[in-house]
């Protein structure tokens, strides 16, 4: 490609990332940078040491120890800056992709329930709920006519009933009163056998001749 091509063409676009590789990537950096800060903590930790022991007996190794120190530390500060950039750009972009797929979601649910309701009619929808009241009207009214003894004494009047229990109960009550006898029931039962009966003495002549003056005189 000649040198004008390149100039007016430019490069080649490339292909942006997803939110997910972008993320991927950003984790990757943090976890760099976090063992950049352990490094560095350690170095400081052993310059004060070095600093602590010479710094009587040989002033210029001590200053020079706190001069790698005060550079430490201040790389320290960069990397804790740079990682408070890179998490809010993380959480930024998992929001992101988090929203993304939650409306892809979302989308696939409008798209399902528009195909699941392609082949409704909401007239037909109505039309079939007000024959399901209605059968179940039906139902309802076939329940209560079987449940409902017609046929059974109904005709019955419930008063006169109650005024013939009333009678029958004064019956006995003066039943029960009045009798101070003992009533049939009470009573002993007749025998089966015939009782023996007493002979009759046998007529002397004198008998005999009385009854014939009896007769007589009548």
């Amino acid at each position: 490609m000649s040198f004008l091509s390149k100039v007016f063409l430019g490069k080649k676009e490339e292909k942006a990332p997803t939110a997910s590789e972008a993320i991927q990537k950003l984790r990757e950096t943090e976890d760099m940078l976090i063992k950049k800060q352990d490094f560095l903590e350690k170095k400081i930790e052993s310059e004060l040491i070095l600093v602590k022991k010479n710094g009587t007996n040989n002033r210029r190794v001590a200053i020079q120890a706190l001069k790698r120190k005060k550079r430490y530390e201040k790389q320290l500060q960069q990397i804790d800056g740079t990682l408070a950039t890179i998490e809010m750009q993380r959480e930024a972009l998992e929001g992101a992709n988090t929203n993304t797929a939650v409306l892809q979601t979302m989308k696939f649910a409008a798209d399902a329930l528009k195909t699941a309701h392609k082949h409704m009619d909401v007239d037909q929808v109505h039309d079939m709920m007000d024959e399901i009241a209605e059968q179940q009207d039906v139902a309802k009214e076939i329940s209560e006519a079987i449940s409902n003894p017609v046929a059974f004494g109904n005709d019955i009047d419930e008063e006169e009933l109650e005024k013939e229990l009333e009678e029958l109960e004064q019956e006995e009550l003066d039943r029960e009163l009045l009798g101070t006898g003992p009533t049939a029931d009470q009573l002993p039962d007749v025998p089966a056998t015939q009782l023996p009966t007493k002979p009759k003495p046998i007529a002397s002549e004198d008998d005999e001749e009385l009854r014939q003056l009896q007769q007589w005189a009548t």
